[in-house]
């Protein structure tokens, strides 16, 4: 970062308060990246939503300041990937990082089929979550177990693919976009893929391209981000994204100034909508003040204020 601070620069340690899109690059936890930005950008508080596995590369948005409130609603969005399979060879963690446990011949098959083949994993199905996982067991991650030989039973798991199509076709490479489900494993639906063609597979490169209506344009790398860090908080400001677009699928409220006040301040207040359900609440001055419940009784209850400047 540069020393050579002009006054009205961001100061170190600076409170942030908005959603950046990082492009995390390959051999990095999604950890490792946050706590990077986090040092480059001099920000007080800040979280991811949505993890990647080292290996993987794409969309991480990084939570600042008010924003790490939206985290847990990001968690439940839809997510877009352009997936590479090496078809052929089946690996113990199914990426390319494990060692190859099984081959098999690749069908020849035309692009026709191979969509064909995708398109029965459209909609709503059970998927069992792969032993090389974060998920626990008795306490211990599956990875852990894994590692150790061990394999225990999983529950499957409802995941949902709402949309899957065929990109490229090249000899033992199958690339393909899905956009699905919280909770889907792509290493796993690329292993289901290849059972369904006879054959095996394993995931060579996963890349994500979207997070709920976030656009892949819209990300930045490592060294843009560090760019924006030696321009001082004005760069920054540009590319931050603000807190409520995370929630933009969902319905709005506007309040008073008085209804305002104690919604802020806790309280339930009369809301302008029907029905029950999480909602956007705002200001007579569109000032986006928090995430409210629709009670069901014309009331609107308060669950996550905001403190925006």
């Amino acid at each position: 970062m540069n020393d050579n601070r002009q006054p009205g620069d961001r100061p170190k340690k600076a409170v942030i308060d908005g959603l950046l899109l990082l492009n995390k690059p390959a051999g990095m936890s999604s950890n490792q990246a946050l706590q990077k930005v986090k040092r480059m950008l001099g920000a007080r508080k800040a979280g991811h939503t949505g993890s990647l596995d080292p290996a993987a590369t794409g969309m991480l948005p990084i939570c600042f300041g008010e924003a790490t409130k939206v985290s847990a609603y990001l968690l439940d969005a839809d997510k877009t990937y352009r997936v590479t399979a090496k078809l052929g060879e089946a690996t113990e963690t199914g990426d390319a990082e494990g060692r190859v446990t099984e081959t098999a011949g690749v069908p020849d098959w035309s692009a026709t089929q191979w969509a064909s083949t995708l398109n029965t994993f459209l909609g709503e199905s059970e998927q069992v979550p792969p032993m090389f996982s974060a998920l626990k067991k008795d306490g211990k991650r599956l990875y852990e177990l894994a590692r150790k030989g061990e394999t225990v039973e999983r529950q499957p798991r409802q995941i949902r693919v709402s949309d899957i199509g065929l990109l490229e076709l090249s000899g033992d490479r199958l690339v393909f976009r899905v956009r699905c489900s919280k909770g889907t494993y792509v290493r796993t639906l690329v292993e289901d893929i290849a059972r369904a063609a006879g054959t095996v597979a394993h995931t060579a490169h996963l890349h994500r391209e979207t997070v709920a209506g976030f656009r892949s344009e819209q990300m930045l790398d490592m060294r843009g981000i560090k760019w924006l860090a030696d321009t001082g908080y004005k760069g920054l400001s540009g590319h931050l994204l603000a807190p409520d677009i995370a929630l933009e699928k969902w319905r709005r409220c506007s309040l008073d100034q008085g209804d305002s006040e104690r919604f802020c301040g806790g309280q339930a207040v009369p809301g302008n909508l029907d029905g029950t359900g999480l909602i956007r609440v705002y200001d007579d001055s569109d000032r986006f003040l928090g995430v409210g419940e629709l009670t069901g009784d014309g009331t609107v209850a308060p669950r996550r204020v905001f403190k925006l400047a």
